[in-house]
């Protein structure tokens, strides 16, 4: 069974090597054939460099690509290289590498992706409006996938090559979410372990939590579009049918109180509402007929 241990990093050459060495200090004490790649994303420092001496295996993105674009070449990489499982972690050396061995004995216990809960373990140093989102996001995702989740945007986990075959990704901004909801649409097995985190520099991948928390909540909602439509559309269809109701609850209660027969703009509201609404359900149907027949 071959372990391939990713890092995608963009200049990342303070840090790249220490990750490196860390990780292969845990390995070494371990049974597990294993490779570690780094996919350096167009990185204009020694990142390419380092990682190379220290001994990775690198792959270099010709300009700076994004995390999301770089996790699709990392699939497409570990798969070339016959990978059985995929364990990816980040290069700031945040997520201490003695716990990569737990995560691969629990992909072999039979889960499919194994994510590294901060939450469940300690976390060194997190912001509060980053924290509370977490919170946000975990108790969201619990809920669309019928699973017991408390870290959902953990960068460190480890799947399955079956896993990574069948799982296509949309989003280009992060894998971490959509990852999670289509693994669990497709039913494969999830599971989280405890791990603990240090204290690094400030992400690289958003300006701010409310640019994090508004890509993420966008993502969020394409993912439950293309995998509960009847339930996405059905719900948008139900309020503005709702809305048209009201109105037309309104003008019966000024009929049925005064006698004045009329308002014929807020009529014509009313029943604009509810057709778009019936339209925009029928469309949930038609995209929800269409999901089980691909």
């Amino acid at each position: 069974m071959k372990v391939i241990i990713t890092i995608p990093a963009y200049n990342e050459e303070s840090t790249i090597v220490k990750v490196i060495d860390e990780i292969k200090e845990a390995m070494e004490k371990t049974r597990y054939d294993y490779q570690i790649l780094v996919l350096d994303d167009g990185s204009s420092d020694k990142t390419a460099y380092l990682s190379k001496k220290a001994g990775a295996v690198v792959y270099s993105n010709k300009r700076n690509i994004g995390l999301a674009a770089t996790f699709r070449e990392e699939i497409k990489q570990c798969l070339a290289l016959k990978a059985d499982i995929i364990v990816h972690t980040d290069a700031d050396g945040q997520y201490v590498a003695s716990s990569i061995p737990r995560l691969i004995e629990k992909i072999e216990q039979g889960f499919d992706l194994v994510l590294g809960s901060r939450f469940l373990g300690r976390i060194e140093h997190m912001p509060l409006m980053k924290r509370l989102g977490n919170y946000a996001f975990a108790i969201v995702l619990s809920q669309l996938t019928r699973t017991r989740l408390t870290d959902t945007t953990t960068g460190f986990r480890a799947f399955t090559k079956n896993l990574a075959e069948n799982i296509q990704y949309i989003n280009t901004f992060t894998y971490t979410q959509e990852q999670i909801i289509k693994a669990a649409k497709q039913n494969f097995k999830i599971a989280e372990i405890p791990i603990t985190t240090r204290r690094t520099r400030e992400s690289k991948l958003f300006k701010n939590s409310f640019e994090y928390a508004l890509k993420a909540w966008i993502n969020i909602l394409r993912i439950y579009r293309d995998y509960e439509p009847l339930k996405f559309f059905g719900l948008f269809g139900l309020f503005f049918i709702f809305l048209g109701l009201i109105i037309g609850f309104w003008l019966l209660y000024l009929f049925f109180t005064t006698g004045k027969v009329g308002h014929i703009p807020s009529q014509i509201l009313s029943l604009m509402l509810m057709v778009i609404g019936v339209q925009i359900s029928l469309f949930g149907f038609l995209a929800d007929m269409n999901r089980k027949s691909s």
